[in-house]
């Protein structure tokens, strides 16, 4: 070009060697300050703002000033004196584009992976932005011999290339967060699940699951040092009384109380349990004797004891303590059964006290896991036959036709015969079987409903719900899928729950009532009257009928406040729409004042006891039927009752 200076270039055509010393002094210290460079960004992910920007103006600088250095180290070894031939001002521009470079480079490294990949591209990141600082720095004399073009074309071109690098580091970033973020819900989910498997869902105590494995752990401690351990089985006293009277809302109030209140006065190391209903367990480590056990558990008993005011309301309750102390009263598997032996024990006595176990109550605690584990294997193995459900038909008042029937659960013990549901029930909550025995109620009851639908009989049939089950996750999925399985339509199952259960306002609850009528199944309140009734809340149950209790029917043609009581409840049901059943009804003049009182439906031994579905069957074809029971089903409802049920199981399938 004409009239460029030279002065500070070297001719090209003049043969001339570059200096070894100052080439490799340039590389060592481009790569000195690429290494310090990442150091520093390294810093510069720490979640402090102040602290971050500080390390990443610190690298910043670092790196440009050594890269600023390192060229003109490189212009030396080309026989260029850089700082010598530049102005002051084009050195400081340089020194600043260098910087402002360099910071690019810092900026993009600190925010990717620390580690692998992400390691070697902030590397290649700061590399790239030293060889391109360097090409700034070498254009940075054109500018005063050809004007800022040359310098802003290599600017504009080093910006362009690190652009990409940035944004590259910028999308590592986010797709980072989003996989920090992922992990962390899943590593959340896992964890909430666990503790849902292992804890009692209202107390969050942990439940019996989790008690068990404890205790199994404990044990082999106390076999590996030589020490003892006890188990406390808490049972409170006159706690049903409360929970029927003011409500399962005010009753779980209470059992979370009484849970706190255990829990304050156990010892670090110590584990309270919720087993289920009214029941808890602390299992204690490190006991020196049985004595020690009896202190703690008449602690339990004193705390138990005070009175709880909640929402206005005082109850006062009570607890009987069973304690079985580790070696001495049995082996791992039997300690609980020994705790709950003398847990009865003690309520047999009054209630309100501690005993320990004794080798006489050693037979009722074997009889305890026994019947738990024969009645575990009826549930495992259907096809025994122990379990069987009974079926007692509900007739309407005018006429006697059977309008459905009541599921009632039977076990036909192999060596004991009937046992009583009032046996095993308490046997099946106190061991965790209650759900899947419920569950094969409802499943057999939807079975028996698509046999009798076969032959052509076509009855409700209602099956009686309890809170525990009420509080299964995928109650209402269960119940659809047995439906759907046994081609039932779902307005031939009734669902009954006790007035207790039923005015348990929690919203959990009440969403599965909705989704229970939702699904088309039928809602019936049982043994109304002897529990404490919202009327607002009554009003907006999806229920279809209630039952009064037998204690009433039983003294209604006796005692002019039971039949004062009857004739109210019979009112305010007809005034909500709902249809009432008497149950319990065993004489004629129980059901000729009934009748008076236009109570719509019977249930009781003076029209059938509870029998077979096979009896049922024979009954409805004319066979040996009780001259009370009429099965005549109205000509209209025959015509339109299997359109109707093909309709309604199709939309559950659906």
């Amino acid at each position: 070009m004409a009239g460029q200076n030279h002065d500070c270039m070297p001719e090209l055509s003049q043969p001339f060697r570059p200096d070894a010393v100052a080439a490799v002094l340039s590389m060592l210290v481009a790569c000195a300050a690429v290494a310090v460079a990442w150091a520093l960004a390294r810093r510069a992910r720490t979640p402090h703002p102040v602290l971050s920007l500080t390390w990443s103006l610190g690298g910043s600088v670092a790196l440009g000033t050594a890269l600023w250095a390192s060229h003109g180290l490189a212009a030396m070894a080309w026989h260029t004196d850089f700082w010598a031939t530049q102005g002051l001002l084009s050195v400081a521009t340089s020194w600043a584009l260098a910087v402002a470079m360099s910071s690019l480079g810092v900026i993009a490294a600190s925010r990717i992976r620390p580690d692998g990949l992400g390691q070697a591209a902030g590397l290649v990141i700061l590399v790239a932005g030293w060889g391109l600082v360097a090409w700034v720095g070498r254009a940075m004399p054109m500018v005063a011999a050809d004007g800022a073009w040359p310098a802003t074309l290599v600017a504009v071109a080093a910006l362009l290339l690190l652009a990409p690098a940035y944004l590259a580091a910028r999308l590592d970033e986010h797709l980072q967060t989003r996989a920090s973020a992922m992990a962390r819900k899943l590593r959340d989910a896992n964890e909430e699940l666990q503790h849902a498997v292992l804890h009692d869902g209202l107390t969050q105590l942990p439940n019996r699951r989790l008690m068990l494995e404890r205790l199994q752990a404990i044990t082999q401690r106390c076999d590996a040092d030589g020490t003892q351990a006890a188990l406390l089985f808490i049972d409170l006293d006159g706690f049903k009384p409360v929970n029927d009277l003011f409500g399962h809302g005010f009753g779980d109030a209470v059992l979370c109380e009484v849970s706190q209140r255990l829990l304050s006065m156990a010892r670090e190391g110590d584990t309270v349990a919720r087993l289920g209903g009214d029941e808890f367990a602390i299992l204690l480590a490190g006991v020196g004797s049985a004595e020690v056990a009896q202190q703690l558990a008449l602690r339990a008993v004193a705390a138990i004891q005070t009175p709880v005011q909640l929402a206005h309301r005082e109850a006062r309750l009570s607890a009987s303590v069973g304690i079985a102390v580790y070696p001495g009263d049995g082996a791992a598997d039997k300690l609980l059964a020994a705790a709950d032996a003398a847990m009865y024990e003690a309520k047999r006595g009054g209630g309100g006290q501690a005993m320990c176990f004794a080798s006489h109550m050693e037979a009722e605690a074997r009889a305890q896991v026994e019947m738990q584990r024969d009645l575990r294997r009826a549930i495992e193995q259907p096809e025994r036959g122990e379990l069987s459900l009974h079926y007692q038909p509900k007739v309407s008042a005018q006429g006697g036709r059977v309008t459905g029937v009541e599921a009632l659960l039977r076990w036909r013990h192999p060596e004991h015969g009937m046992v009583g549901p009032a046996v095993f029930v308490p046997v099946a909550e106190r061991f965790g079987l209650i759900d899947r025995l419920g569950n094969w109620v409802i499943d057999e009851a939807c079975q028996q409903i698509g046999a009798w639908q076969r032959q052509g009989l076509r009855l409700r049939v209602a099956v009686n719900l309890s809170m525990h089950q009420l509080r299964q996750p995928g109650l209402v999925e269960r119940v659809r899928l047995m439906l759907v399985r046994h081609g039932v339509a779902p307005g031939s199952l009734m669902f009954e729950i006790t007035e207790s259960v039923a005015m348990d306002e929690n919203d959990a609850t009440g969403r599965v009532f909705d989704e229970l009528a939702a699904l088309g199944t039928e809602l019936s309140i049982d043994d109304f009257g002897t529990g404490y009734s919202s009327l607002a809340y009554l009003r907006r149950l999806p229920s279809r009928q209630i039952k009064i209790d037998r204690s009433f029917v039983m003294d209604i043609d006796t005692c002019s406040d039971a039949l004062a009581i009857v004739e109210a409840v019979i009112r305010l049901a007809h005034a909500l729409g709902l249809a009432v059943v008497a149950e319990g009804v065993e004489t004629e003049a129980q059901r000729d004042l009934l009748r008076q009182l236009q109570c719509d439906e019977f249930q009781g031994y003076l029209f059938a006891r509870p029998v077979p579905g096979a009896t049922v069957l024979r009954w409805s074809q004319g066979l040996d039927r009780p001259a009370r029971l009429h099965f005549d089903t109205p000509a209209a409802d025959a015509a339109t009752a299997q359109p109707l049920a093909e309709a309604a199981l199709l939309a559950l399938q659906a």
